[in-house]
């Protein structure tokens, strides 16, 4: 059975559906089936599964990019239009972008003439979606081969994606590039260290590929994708903490010994952490701020007559204030219990 391209996008009420997933499992009880037969009958039910989802998403996507587009044209501009219609579907924001991502990344293909229709068919959802974001060379090969009807799964995609990084990435020294092409070091090692490479400016790039071209193998490989990976996470989180800016920090100095002492790892976990607490510590006092104006509004609008809602109110004047108070672990004390104390200062008059 494959699932065949949607005519319709709804089945009017009462009329039997165009298509209908049915399948006679195995009985797993059943003694007198082997294994191999087993497993054989599963995975077929699975595959049609498999391509019946991506069909369906695809045209979900389509169905979606249409209300949107369509809400774009007669609304304020804003989307609101839009949002309430996946609101009253239950359908969230982010899963709607991803269906209409995912159609057009089909449209896309097909339009293109890198895949004809029935070759949809072949692939897994996930084998799709990675084939969408390949480079346009790994998409002509992982279309080759469903037109030839081959089944593409997403570990066939990644597999094509890596041997295609490795063997056409210029960042790539040659003694790498040449134990790639022989298969001495297996691309699947060979593709990580490519793409953290491509995150990094040019003076660290040339650090790294020295570090790899002295010693082509796959521990060195490995570690020193991993030390591209804390010099990405660190230069990035650097840019974003304000209070490094602040106290003018010599961050290449900074991490020229991170790496000669053995501590990149570390250091740069601690300035990812010093990024996401000036983050929390934002969201915090915007939060706390609507809070306060809330707080303010209820007890304008209540009075003697609400004593429960007046009782609310107190109850989050611990976190109203400005000195928030927040009991950790057991109130008791009968085990790990910390009180956790927050002030926040006025605002210094200009």
């Amino acid at each position: 059975m494959v699932a065949t391209q949607f005519t319709r996008d709804i089945t009017p009420a009462g009329v039997e559906p165009e298509l209908e997933l049915q399948f006679q499992l195995p009985d797993p009880d059943d003694e007198d089936i082997s294994e191999h037969e087993f497993q054989k009958q599963i995975e077929t039910a699975w595959l049609v599964c498999d391509r019946f989802d991506l069909q369906t998403d695809i045209w979900r996507g389509r169905i979606l990019r249409t209300v949107r587009d369509r809400e774009k044209r007669s609304s304020d501009g804003r989307g609101t239009g839009f949002l309430n219609w996946l609101k009253d579907r239950e359908i969230s924001k982010s899963q709607a972008y991803s269906l209409i991502e995912l159609a057009d990344s089909a449209d896309t293909l097909i339009e293109g003439g890198m895949l004809e229709p029935e070759d949809v068919n072949q692939f897994s959802k996930r084998a799709f979606v990675e084939t969408a974001k390949s480079a346009p060379e790994v998409q002509q090969m992982v279309s080759d081969a469903a037109h030839r009807g081959d089944r593409i799964t997403r570990r066939e995609v990644r597999q094509l994606s890596d041997e295609w990084v490795a063997m056409s990435s210029d960042l790539l020294p040659d003694e790498l590039k040449e134990k790639a092409a022989n298969n001495t070091i297996p691309t699947r090692y060979v593709a990580p260290f490519v793409r953290e490479l491509e995150k990094l400016p040019p003076a660290h790039q040339t650090f790294l590929q020295e570090e790899v071209a002295e010693n082509p193998d796959v521990d060195t490989l490995k570690q020193v994708t991993a030390e591209a990976r804390y010099l990405a996470k660190y230069i990035s989180a650097a840019a974003q903490v304000q209070t490094l800016d602040q106290n003018a920090i010599d961050l290449e100095s900074a991490l020229e010994e991170a790496l000669r002492v053995g501590c990149l790892n570390s250091t740069a976990d601690l300035v990812n952490n010093a990024a996401q607490l000036e983050q929390l510590m934002a969201k915090l006092y915007t939060t706390w701020k609507r809070l306060n104006n809330l707080s303010e509004r209820v007890y304008l609008d209540s009075g003697a007559s609400t004593p429960h809602l007046r009782s609310l109110l107190n109850s989050l004047g611990s976190l109203s204030g400005n000195i928030l108070e927040l009991q950790l672990g057991d109130p008791e004390g009968n085990s790990f219990s910390r009180t956790i104390r927050l002030q926040i200062l006025p605002e210094l008059e200009g």
